[in-house]
């Protein structure tokens, strides 16, 4: 059996119930009916809450969509497999030989996966505010400057740099409508450039519409 007091220790929670722990270390590719997926499927749901709180008390005054893409930039697998090797979980999990030889311990789904899995088990054993106190730090431990401009994308201004180096001009976004419910608004924006429409874009906010539009023209050119 692995050390997985040494995880233990790193995670800064005992667990009661150990074979709960191997379980959340367990692999499909080692013992099918006995895999950690289930474990994964709770404790991505508990990543997700936790994230969309923490970062709705960090930043109150950003918009939904804003908060949105902060939590996409935070609950996903390449962030997650960033904490995992952090923890050197590699070194903890069980699959098969196969696996294991094909770089299995440095996949970033399958690390992904097991971090999730063992915030998971800890909620299951320990409750969702252990679970969450425990997740908070590993995520400010590996991001210690959770800041919107790092996290999320500016495509705007990437375009804008783009296209002025290339051919002088930057692109201007005109809103074609706004439409439905107050609550349920939503904005169509047109990008344009050199007095062509090259990308629309519908979404809650006007800047979001204008993200969107400008992330597609970048897309088509490869720039991405």
């Amino acid at each position: 059996m692995k050390n997985i007091e040494k995880l233990e220790k790193k995670l800064a929670y005992k667990f009661k119930d150990k074979k709960l722990l191997i379980h959340a270390l367990t692999h499909k590719s080692f013992k099918k009916p006995y895999n950690n997926e289930r474990l994964e499927f709770l404790g991505d749901a508990v990543l997700d809450l936790v994230v969309g709180e923490y970062l709705f008390h960090k930043f109150a005054k950003d918009a939904e969509g804003d908060l949105s893409k902060l939590r996409a930039a935070l609950v996903n697998e390449k962030s997650f497999a960033k904490i995992a090797k952090s923890l050197n979980l590699g070194d903890f999990i069980f699959m098969s030989i196969a696996e294991q030889n094909n770089g299995g311990k440095q996949k970033s789904s399958i690390l992904s996966d097991a971090l999730e899995a063992i915030i998971g088990a800890i909620h299951l054993e320990g409750g969702f505010e252990l679970a969450k106190n425990i997740a908070l730090k590993l995520i400010e431990k590996n991001f210690p400057k959770i800041d919107a401009k790092i996290l999320i994308k500016d495509y705007k201004t990437k375009l804008q740099e783009l296209t002025q180096g290339r051919i002088g001009q930057i692109p201007q976004y005109e809103t074609l409508r706004a439409f439905g419910p107050d609550h349920l608004k939503r904005f169509e924006v047109a990008l344009i450039l050199q007095s062509q429409e090259l990308a629309r874009a519908i979404a809650r906010s006007k800047k979001e519409a204008q993200q969107m539009a400008a992330k597609i023209v970048l897309d088509q050119l490869g720039a991405l």
